[in-house]
């Protein structure tokens, strides 16, 4: 647990800053919503922590039901760090989580074609980067000629749910 602690540490001076309102603090998980949707317990309490600058599929969507389970298979009842935690516009607490090893769970759920990179402010163009590996080599949800994402699954939804009643 030591260890745990001492690269978590590490990690805040290897890995780029957050914004400096953003808050990063380590964090056992103790479930997994959704791909990009898991909840955390830290300082006594817990949060649900959406990952920051990714769409993972609904879980009723084809490959929702994979991104889920990678997503447990990465950090299901692990410890964690929590990095750059914010409150965004909807109200969601958004942060990116950073595996013991110091990868970055969004950005290896994007590396294995199970959710999709949200536009990056300032041209920083790493995630559609590895979207578009993904993307040419056929994994996960790319294997699908016509994927469809989550933002616009969900509103077709609304939209039979709307006109069916």
């Amino acid at each position: 647990m030591f260890l745990v602690y001492v690269l978590m540490v590490a990690m805040t001076f290897v890995l780029p800053a957050p914004p400096a309102w953003a808050v990063d603090f380590p964090a056992k998980v103790v479930s997994v919503e959704e791909g990009d949707r898991v909840v955390v317990y830290h300082n006594g309490r817990h949060d649900t922590v959406y990952l920051k600058d990714i769409d993972c599929p609904h879980p009723k969507q084809p490959y929702g039901k994979h991104a889920k389970n990678a997503t447990a298979a990465y950090i299901g009842g692990r410890e964690v760090l929590v990095r750059g935690f914010v409150t965004d516009r909807d109200g969601r607490k958004r942060a990116e989580i950073v595996l013991q090893d110091g990868r970055n769970l969004g950005h290896e759920l994007v590396k294995e074609g199970l959710a999709w990179s949200r536009p990056l402010p300032r041209g920083n163009h790493e995630l559609r980067e590895m979207e578009e590996l993904a993307r040419a080599a056929g994994k996960g949800l790319w294997a699908d000629p016509h994927p469809v994402p989550p933002w616009k699954w969900k509103a077709a939804k609304n939209t039979k749910r709307r006109y069916s009643n």
